[in-house]
Parts: structure tokens; sequence; C-alpha cells
């Protein structure tokens, strides 16, 4: 299986209402080093301010961003290319960036690469703990700065170090 860890941006809670500003992935292996970022041009006119906020943009630079169908086609491409076998989507909080990423794929390509199911690295790493109550965020190397790629690529830094910290069994 090849793990592609995904960060999401948005400008609100849902898809469909509100838009996936931009989202980054990063191959899990050893060296870390194929990622792809995409940005988005807004999908609707709702935004809530304070939810584009986080992503650093302003709904004028999004405004000149790519649209969303070219993203998705382009991400589906990079999946095929990085992906030598069954792409295995997971996340931080993959209950909100999967349902963007999931949307996004089946409203603009018809279908998802990644299936039908994802994995949650927060829950990965309290069931190795056995305590509900720790989170993996100390696992990170790369500061969490809202870029996605940088998001992702710390959250994949922590899923190493599962594997060699932690025992996990996991074929990357």
């Amino acid at each position: 299986m090849a793990y592609i860890m995904v960060d999401i941006e948005s400008d609100g809670p849902i898809p469909g209402d509100y838009s996936m500003i931009c989202f980054g992935a990063v191959l899990v292996d050893e060296q870390l080093s194929k990622t792809f970022y995409g940005k988005c041009k807004p999908i609707s006119n709702k935004f809530i301010p304070e939810a584009l906020a986080v992503s650093g943009f302003s709904r004028e630079e999004t405004m000149a961003f790519d649209d969303a169908a070219i993203v998705m086609r382009s991400f589906a491409d990079w999946i095929k290319q990085v992906a030598k076998d069954r792409p295995v989507f997971i996340s931080d909080n993959n209950g909100f960036d999967w349902m963007f990423i999931c949307w996004y794929f089946h409203h603009f390509t018809g279908s998802n690469p990644f299936g039908f199911s994802s994995q949650n690295l927060g829950s990965l790493y309290k069931g190795l703990v056995k305590d509900t109550f720790q989170n993996f965020k100390h696992l990170r190397k790369t500061a969490h700065t809202h870029n996605p790629v940088d998001d992702a690529r710390g959250n994949a830094e922590a899923l190493l170090a599962l594997k060699r910290n932690y025992g996990l069994k996991i074929k990357l």
C-alpha cells in the first residue's frame, strides 16, 4: 500500500456549500520528497472569513487559483505516478480532510483514487499507546504552519516515528 498523508485548508465547514482552498499531500516513505500542492478557486460564493484566514490567503487571492476540476485531475495523476500499489488516504483529521478530498474527487472527476475509506493518524497513535487522551503531535519535526504541505509532511514524520519508535507494523 502507498500511504499518502493529506492536509486541506478550506473557507468553511463542509464541501459544496464552502470551498477547499488548498491542500497538500506527501507520499509516506523515508525521504518524504514526493509532494503535491493544489490551490483551488472557490466553488461557492459563501465563505467564513475566520476559516479562510487560517489558509493565509485573502478571498481575492483565492479567486485567481486554478479551477478545482483541473487541480483534482492533476492530483489523481500524481497519485497514479507515486503510488506503486493501492493508495491509502491518511490524515491528522480525516473526518474533515477526507470529506473535502472525497467530495471534490467525486464531484470534479467522477471517482476517488483512494476508494471509499480513510485512516486517522491520531486514532492510530491513541491505539498504539492505549490511551485516548494522548496525541501524536510531539512526533512532528516540521512545524505546523497551516501550509498544507508542511502540515502533511509533519504528520508523515509522525507516522514514520510510529513505525520506528512504537513498533507499528506498516509497509511503506
